[in-house]
């Protein structure tokens, strides 16, 4: 280890890395899924992705930058370093070599799995869930999981075959959202619906073809309550098995002549939906009546 002329901890002792440096090269077999899962470790691209990452101590194991980078972020870098994660200089192509992007923002950190058991993720008691059952796209599973994280999800499930969170692209469409929530994967996406049942949520299929319609289930109280949403693939839908399994089958209503939404865009419905009745359905401290407001007639 050194110290640079700029105050970071550097451990490049010989110059920036280049695509043959062999920490670079292993860092870079992470892009494999087989290698992540061998390693527990994958790479998360890009300054808001480092920053969100760094936030939960312990997960960043290492963090590559370019020397631009690294200045124009010093902020991160500084945070690495405090925290003992190696902060290792790269030449542009070695940088290249490491990101997905076209157009890579000059950061690149190895971060560990972030897998919480199904179990634990419960045991926390979250009034709203989201599982993705079977979806294989990565951008859309991403997008969800943002979704499901700006609507205050707690958790998030990858169930069945379902793509790898660590997917590149899936870790790049959630924005930083996939170090917010608890990521559960689970094999089994009808032990998964059992479980959230026994949990208390209330368990909803998302169907084009539910007897329930989402406006009617807000205006009726029924997502007030602790709810776990089903979504399936784009190209697929759910499983019979798992809409049978859930307590209700629900559509998005289609006001206009548009066929049908896009997985992203009935799951940021249906999690809103939820979102607000469950907050709606929650006095606020500042507005509870007193012991003796309440005794008033």
């Amino acid at each position: 280890m050194q110290s640079s002329s700029r105050g970071r901890r550097l451990d490049a002792v010989s110059g920036p890395f280049t695509p043959r440096t062999p920490r670079v090269a292993a860092a870079r077999r992470l892009q494999r899924r087989r290698d992540r899962e061998a390693a527990g470790r994958f790479l998360a691209e890009g300054p808001q992705a480092v920053r969100e990452a760094l936030a939960r101590p312990g997960v960043v194991t290492e963090l590559f930058g370019t020397p631009a980078a690294l200045d124009r972020h010093a902020e991160l870098a500084a945070r690495a370093a405090a925290a003992d994660v190696p902060v290792s200089e790269v030449t542009d192509e070695a940088l290249a070599a490491l990101a997905e992007t076209v157009a890579p923002q000059g950061l690149v950190a190895v971060c560990r799995h972030l897998d919480v058991p199904l179990e634990q993720a419960l045991a926390a008691g979250p009034r709203l869930v989201a599982v993705l059952a079977e979806i294989r796209d990565p951008g859309n599973a991403g997008t969800v999981l943002r979704t499901a994280d700006a609507a205050g999800a707690a958790a998030v499930v990858f169930a069945g075959e379902a793509v790898d969170p660590y997917n590149g692209k899936c870790v790049r469409a959630s924005a930083g959202s996939l170090f917010h929530v608890d990521v559960v994967r689970a094999p089994d996406p009808v032990g998964v619906v059992a479980a959230l049942r026994a949990a208390g949520l209330t368990v909803f299929a998302t169907t084009g073809y539910g007897e329930d319609d989402l406006d009617d289930l807000g205006d009726d109280g029924r997502l007030a309550t602790p709810t776990a949403w089903l979504f399936g693939s784009e190209a697929h839908g759910l499983p019979e098995r798992l809409t049978a399994a859930a307590d209700a089958r629900v559509r998005v209503p289609l006001h206009g002549r548009a066929e049908s939404l896009n997985l992203a865009a009935a799951a940021a419905v249906c999690l809103y939906a939820s979102a607000r009745a469950q907050r709606r359905g929650v006095t606020r401290p500042s507005q509870a009546p007193t012991a003796g407001e309440s005794l008033r007639p």
